[in-house]
């Protein structure tokens, strides 16, 4: 028995689990590659509305309207991400999570296909298109990403792979800075091919996609499809026996039926989802409202006070610490566990905002002062990449059950988007009232975010879908107050009605009663 147990966490990884998850992330590379890919070229399409303007109106643009044309150009990207987001929900429950995938492509290619002929066209509304079409593609890309890979993988390593979304996504931002430089595709006459390279994912991940499976949770919860999703099981884990994972979807299952269809002002009446909900947006806005887009915007300029030569590279060099830091936590996600990530972000966040508010309003007089302030950026950025940036993209999945999950992360997607937009919108402006002390705003936030996340938000390391569910109907049925952590988990086992965890699950976080 003991040689059995020591046997099955090593068939939990195939080589095809491997496989689908890789193929899923071309999803997340794309979401961070269009997030990036704009920066590069701006003074490129700025020339480009202008030689436009000439051609139709024999007038360039004045700098106010070429400014308001370039705003609209990248701010556009994250209405279109609202609108996929918010898109997800109804989209996996009608077609399912493996077809939503194929046909977010299609959006890609056209989008891609869109901005890559605008300089044929002559026209800087094709650009504008371009960026709103792909920004739907993007925006159902932040929910069927984690959602799929959340729900293929097993119990025991769901953060680790989790964090492959965030990993693709500071992948693919790196990759856009780097194509980008003025010598690859950031030249005049090269920056359409920039823009619509996000073509050729696409089709990578269009000819991959058929090769994976549905998600079995999809194909036995939603289609009542047992057999099917049992043969899809037996692939991903490399094993025939998987009996365990039939029952913990089951039992899912089997809660599901007893409930209604969850819509998404459900969410927030019903006192079982109403915390998990809560939690999620406040999760999904920790992330944007932390300044990560503001240090990217700011840290140019920080470099460039700083006497180095090419800011450029500098850049690019936050861009690496942005992706080694997402490998790190992907390693110690399963370890130290997701709340406890998410709080040491935050806090390091937190120090690093202060120290480079210190630094740039001093550093006039004390030129030094500047080195301190790229280390600053470095460690913003790598404390971003520990917790708050990889964190609330899979807790989500992992905060509902299979009912209310689609429309969840439809919720929590469209707030990251929304704050995306706003933090966009409004942070020059910000800059300009506020200079350097911008910065203790969000050193203000990190600290109500660090707050929330220490008195709200449960460890969901090593627990089952339902378990976690079931903690928060526990505490919902508890207590009127909205209690802690502490309390949803030592809750739980109070609970009459508590279904046991699947006997895959190797680190209880609870000891449950045992029925007689």
């Amino acid at each position: 028995m003991e040689r059995m147990e020591d046997e099955k966490p090593k068939k939990k990884v195939t080589m095809y689990l491997i496989y689908c998850v890789s193929t899923a992330v071309i999803g997340s590379l794309q979401f961070g590659y269009n997030t990036g890919v704009i920066n590069a070229p701006e003074q490129k399409l700025r020339r480009f509305f202008q030689n436009v303007s000439m051609e139709r109106y024999g007038e360039p643009f004045s700098p106010g309207t070429n400014t308001m044309v370039w705003s609209f150009a990248v701010a556009i990207f994250s209405v279109g991400g609202m609108i996929g987001s918010f898109s997800v929900g109804a989209m996996v429950n009608k077609f399912g999570r493996r077809k939503s995938m194929l046909l977010a492509n299609v959006l890609a290619l056209l989008g891609g296909g869109l901005m890559g002929l605008s300089v044929l066209a002559q026209s800087f509304e094709v650009v504008i298109i371009g960026r709103l079409i792909i920004g739907v593609f993007c925006g159902l890309c932040t929910g069927l990403t984690p959602m799929y890979v959340g729900e293929i993988t097993p119990t025991a390593v769901r953060g680790a792979f989790g964090t492959l979304h965030q990993l693709g996504v500071v992948i693919g931002i790196l990759v856009a800075q780097i194509f980008g430089l003025e010598f690859l595709l950031g030249s005049d006459t090269l920056w359409p091919l920039l823009l619509a390279l996000t073509i050729l994912p696409a089709i990578l991940q269009t000819i991959m996609l058929p090769f994976c499976p549905e998600s079995p949770r999809y194909l036995l919860i939603v289609l009542n499809q047992e057999e099917e999703a049992r043969k899809a099981l037996v692939r991903l884990r490399g094993c025939e026996d998987v009996s365990d994972d039939i029952q913990e979807m089951k039992e899912e299952g089997m809660k599901m039926a007893m409930e209604k269809k969850v819509t998404i002002p459900e969410l927030f009446r019903s006192p079982n989802y109403r915390q998990p909900i809560i939690i999620a947006i406040i999760l999904q806005l920790s992330q944007q409202l932390s300044g990560i887009n503001a240090v990217f915007y700011y840290s140019t300029g920080i470099f460039d006070t700083a006497g180095v030569t090419q800011p450029i590279y500098a850049t690019i060099g936050a861009g690496v610490v942005n992706t080694v830091f997402t490998v790190v936590s992907l390693f110690l996600v399963e370890r130290a566990g997701r709340r406890t990530l998410h709080l040491i972000g935050l806090a390091g966040m937190a120090i690093c905002a202060l120290l480079m508010t210190i630094s740039l309003s001093l550093v006039k007089t004390n030129q030094s002062l500047s080195y301190l302030a790229i280390v600053a950026v470095f460690g913003f950025v790598a404390s971003f990449e520990m917790g708050p940036g990889p964190i609330p993209w899979f807790i989500v999945a992992e905060l509902f059950s299979q009912g209310p999950r689609p429309a969840a992360m439809a919720v929590s997607g469209f707030s990251n988007w929304t704050a995306n937009f706003l933090v966009g919108l409004g942070f020059p402006k910000l800059e300009e009232l506020c200079g350097p002390y911008v910065f203790i705003i969000f050193m203000v936030l990190l600290i109500l975010f660090f707050i929330f996340t220490f008195l709200r938000v449960p460890e969901t390391r090593g627990r089952t879908f339902d378990d976690i569910a079931q903690g928060f109907a526990a505490s919902a049925g508890k207590s009127p107050q909205a209690p802690g952590p502490e309390a949803v988990v030592v809750g739980l086992p109070e609970s009459k009605d508590a279904v046991p965890m699947s006997p895959t699950e190797k680190v209880p976080m609870v000891d449950l009663p045992e029925k007689p």
